[in-house]
């Protein structure tokens, strides 16, 4: 979509100016727009372009702040993640703002296609798998959105024929007018609590991957996902994959791609079930997009995947340690536990407003929980009487329990099933401190016994 929906020099509104709120400030900057910038905690990066621009930072505290700031704003970009709750967005549709996301933003001045992945869970690994199949094919494409480079910043490189967009349920949410040419719901289950209100409107955000579909444009859809299947799209082509079933799916032990025979199932990297789903995923997406088949065997035969995602770290004395610490909600560790038996499971974090009794079927594999974090009382109240069970203070006390409870055939796996943010400033951070405590303790028990 190219239709301009701002007129250049309106008075615009951007809260939040982390990565994606400064990307937006810059660009409509660049466009001669009139900026109004708000953020409650300005970073140091945040001041400086405020400097550069010329511009004050503003912020809304109560409803005084918004009658003095937002009013006679014509457009309002709030940033993504920014709560529902949050009394400047409540006051912006209270007060018929047009409210947009940096995917609107992105089309509104750029007519490329975009590829767009959403799902409650392997998002990131299926934007990457489509964004390397589809170089690999000589289509020069970059992975944006929720990534390192907002689409906003992307479509300023002309070189590009494609982005691969990552599409969290954040900025989803925002998007009025955003269209992909090819949209991808891989899954839904409940997460974010914390930023919607509710759990039906973190839904509803997601489903607006497919609200604008229409014409030629193609939405691709987990037939295993009754939420996902719910939100089948009246315009464009809308094809499916799963497991078993939908015009992708694994048949004797074979991918399947709209009927065409790809590779078998064992010459994946990984095939627990939602490694095999993703790989469909993304080679369907790839094949609609304009990939070669070759491109797209090579990629899933080699895929790296990506870190703190089920990533073995160590195999030590016959116990394996496996570092998930991308698992922030209790689906995925109930995904992670489907490739394990004998497991000491450390959990725990921010419970996000998640129901963490969903991993009670999947607790017959589980020999020992080491609950950790802000939600450790909540994991013993859950699962008391259920599986044995402890608590630990600290990464380094809970490696050390794993270790001393631990026995050859056994599996050692993090995942957390709760955000970061009580102990660490990222997913990331949490399993690199994880890896480095294994790595201390083993070493440590290596040396004793030499």
């Amino acid at each position: 979509m190219t239709r301009k929906t701002i007129e250049t020099g309106s008075k615009i509104g951007i809260y939040g100016l982390g990565l994606t709120g400064r990307s937006v400030a810059k660009f409509l900057d660049r466009k001669g727009f009139n900026l109004n910038l708000f953020d409650d905690s300005p970073t140091e990066a945040a001041l400086a372009m405020a400097k550069k621009l010329n511009s004050e930072i503003y912020s809304c505290r109560d409803i005084a702040d918004c009658e003095e700031h937002l009013k006679g704003l014509e457009a309002f970009f709030p940033t993504p993640g920014l709560p529902d709750s949050h009394i400047a967005l409540k006051f912006a549709r209270e007060s018929q703002l047009l409210i947009h996301g940096e995917f609107d933003l992105a089309q509104m001045y750029d007519e490329r296609s975009c590829i767009a992945v959403t799902g409650t869970n392997g998002k990131t690994t299926v934007t990457m798998m489509i964004d390397q199949m589809l170089n690999s094919s000589g289509i020069k494409t970059k992975a944006v959105g929720n990534t390192d480079t907002p689409l906003v910043e992307a479509i300023q490189d002309e070189s590009l024929s494609k982005f691969v967009v990552e599409a969290s349920s954040f900025r989803l949410g925002q998007s009025q007018n955003f269209s992909p040419d090819i949209g991808v719901w891989l899954n839904f289950s409940p997460d974010h609590l914390d930023v919607h209100k509710d759990l039906k409107d973190y839904e509803l955000a997601k489903s607006q991957i497919w609200k604008n579909i229409s014409g030629n444009q193609v939405a691709l859809g987990n037939e295993d996902d009754a939420i996902v299947m719910s939100y089948r799209p009246s315009g464009g082509v809308f094809r499916t994959f799963g497991l078993n079933r939908g015009n992708s799916k694994v048949l004797n032990d074979w991918l399947f791609v709209e009927g065409r025979k790809l590779m078998k199932v064992e010459q994946l990297p990984r095939n627990a079930p939602h490694d095999i789903s993703n790989a469909l995923a993304a080679a369907l997406t790839a094949t609609h997009a304009g990939a070669d088949s070759d491109a797209i065997i090579e990629t899933l035969r080699h895929f790296n995947h990506l870190p703190h995602r089920i990533e073995m770290i160590i195999e030590h004395e016959g116990v394996k340690w496996y570092d998930d610490s991308k698992s922030t909600t209790p689906h995925s560790v109930t995904a992670a536990l489907e490739s394990f038996d004998n497991v000491i499971l450390i959990m725990g974090g921010r419970n996000k407003g998640l129901d963490l009794s969903v991993i009670m079927p999947m607790l017959n594999r589980v020999k020992h929980l080491i609950a950790i974090g802000e939600a450790s009382k909540e994991i013993e109240l859950a699962f008391e009487n259920k599986v044995n069970i402890s608590s630990a203070e600290s990464m380094e006390e809970a490696v050390g329990t794993a270790h001393a409870e631990s026995i050859s055939g056994d599996v050692v796996l993090l995942s957390p099933g709760c955000a970061s943010f009580d102990w660490y400033k990222s997913y990331k951070e949490r399993g690199v401190d994880f890896v480095i405590k294994v790595n201390d303790l083993l070493k440590g028990d290596k040396d004793v016994n030499n």
